[in-house]
């Protein structure tokens, strides 16, 4: 869990995605359309792969991808990333995070 915890604050936003899933290229095409440039790892292509998916599981990520870190805590999956996008919460979190700038 502390890899995920580390690897989520090394960046304004942060990713765990699969190569294969579908929602997590969505999501990723949502926060860059915002101008943000999130640091992304495919959990499928990385070597920690099971330790990280169970990690992000653990910490109630269910399915465990995709998982979003903002501003160096863990949002959560697509509903929640869907959420904030629908209720215009979204873009003001990526400026807080100061992963964009108005």
């Amino acid at each position: 869990m502390d890899m995920v915890m580390k690897l989520g604050a090394t960046s304004a936003v942060v990713m765990f995605t699969k190569s294969s899933c579908c929602i997590s290229h969505t999501i990723e095409t949502l926060i860059r359309s915002f101008g943000a440039n999130p640091i992304v790892y495919e959990l499928d292509t990385h070597p920690n792969e099971k330790k990280m998916e169970k990690a992000l599981i653990e910490l109630g990520c269910q399915p465990s991808v995709p998982a979003i870190f903002i501003g160096k805590e863990l949002v959560g999956g697509a509903n929640e990333i869907m959420s904030l996008n629908v209720r215009g919460k979204l873009k003001q979190l990526l400026i807080t995070a100061n992963a964009i700038w108005v």
